[in-house]
């Protein structure tokens, strides 16, 4: 398999006022001289933890620094899988993590739910009713702790929003 890495510089994607690009990457260099080795021109890393790096994230050309693969954010802490119910932020979702509480007295459990604001990089393309896998990092803005590191796609979209279920 060949690597997967770009050697021609693709300009990043300017949706904003200000001019977009990767801190990492050094637009104006000149050609290599000789036989050297050129390093890639998109700044792209391993996350680590079994994660495997969405092949968008290291083709495209979207630049987004709270991303996990082409920004400077690392996943530690938790990782959580949730079934995501809201795509109506920009570039954040929001995951509903369905678990079960133990009551002690009756011996029993009861479902419970928890809404959790994810970051979602442009390197996913996720859906209201698609099953994602989110890891904890550092606080991104007042409620985003979370960054969206896998996706699944909805198997069935017929079932609603509000119904428990387990991963």
């Amino acid at each position: 398999m060949p690597p997967r890495v770009q050697k021609e510089y693709k300009e990043c994607d300017q949706h904003e006022k200000a001019y977009q690009s990767q801190d990492a990457v050094f637009i104006a260099r000149k050609r290599a001289i000789g036989g050297k080795k050129q390093k890639p021109i998109r700044f792209v890393r391993n996350v680590g933890l079994g994660i495997k790096t969405p092949e968008t994230a290291v083709t495209g050309n979207y630049v987004d620094k709270k991303c996990p693969f082409t920004g400077g954010v690392s996943i530690r802490g938790r990782i959580l899988k949730g079934l995501v119910i809201s795509t109506k932020m920009k570039r954040t979702i929001i995951v509903r993590k369905d678990y079960l509480h133990y009551i002690s007295k009756y011996r029993r459990y009861e479902k419970r739910h928890k809404n959790v604001a994810a970051h979602c990089s442009p390197a996913f393309t996720v859906k209201e009713g698609d099953i994602v896998t989110i890891g904890q990092c550092r606080p991104l803005s007042k409620t985003v702790r979370f960054n969206v590191v896998a996706h699944e796609a909805a198997v069935n979209a017929g079932t609603g929003k509000k119904s428990f279920r387990m991963f």
